[in-house]
């Protein structure tokens, strides 16, 4: 049996959850998400819950269970509060700008390195060498996030690039100068 699949989803003040067929639609603050699922699992809503249920005790039901139950909880956390992704830029020279809805990076290439603002998703800079992904859908924020990390890779020996803020840089040792054997 599901652990997180059983969990009833309590739904926030501000918050409405709909189910029409197989789709899912949260509204709230932050804006509107929709979900379809499985044939395997119903969801139901009732007074202040979302509940999941499998229709069958199948091995695929009991997985999808668990999987729309917390995908269902991550729509109902994004309208209400958002997800936010944090990057940080290392290396000299390296900075962050913004122009309108475009991130400009100087990742210490001969030309900048735009990024347009995808819908749904905001971008901010906090001083030179910090950005935030903002947004409702946790799934958006997160590929958002990868492909700006995609622009510089860390590099192993001086961790010059753009990684995540909690991300540990691990660096590769350097050749030893004078070595005796």
């Amino acid at each position: 049996m599901s652990r997180i699949g059983k969990l009833p989803i309590s739904i926030p003040a501000g918050v409405t959850v709909e189910v029409n067929g197989n789709i899912v639609t949260v509204k709230g603050p932050k804006g509107t998400l929709t979900q379809d699922f499985s044939s395997n699992v119903s969801v139901e809503v009732k007074e202040n819950e979302v509940i999941v249920a499998r229709k069958d005790d199948s091995t695929d039901s009991n997985a999808k269970q668990g999987l729309y139950r917390q995908l269902i909880n991550n729509m109902v956390v994004g309208v209400k509060d958002g997800f936010t992704k944090s990057l940080t830029v290392h290396g000299v020279g390296y900075k962050l700008n913004k122009q309108g809805k475009k991130l400009v990076m100087n990742l210490g290439m001969s030309h900048p390195v735009e990024f347009e603002e995808v819908e749904g998703i905001t971008l901010e800079i906090e001083g030179n060498e910090t950005v935030l992904v903002k947004g409702a859908d946790k799934q958006l924020v997160g590929a958002v996030a990868a492909k700006i990390k995609a622009c510089r890779p860390v590099e192993p020996y001086h961790g010059y690039g753009i990684h995540y803020t909690n991300e540990p840089v691990i660096l590769k040792a350097g050749k030893a100068a004078g070595k005796k054997k």
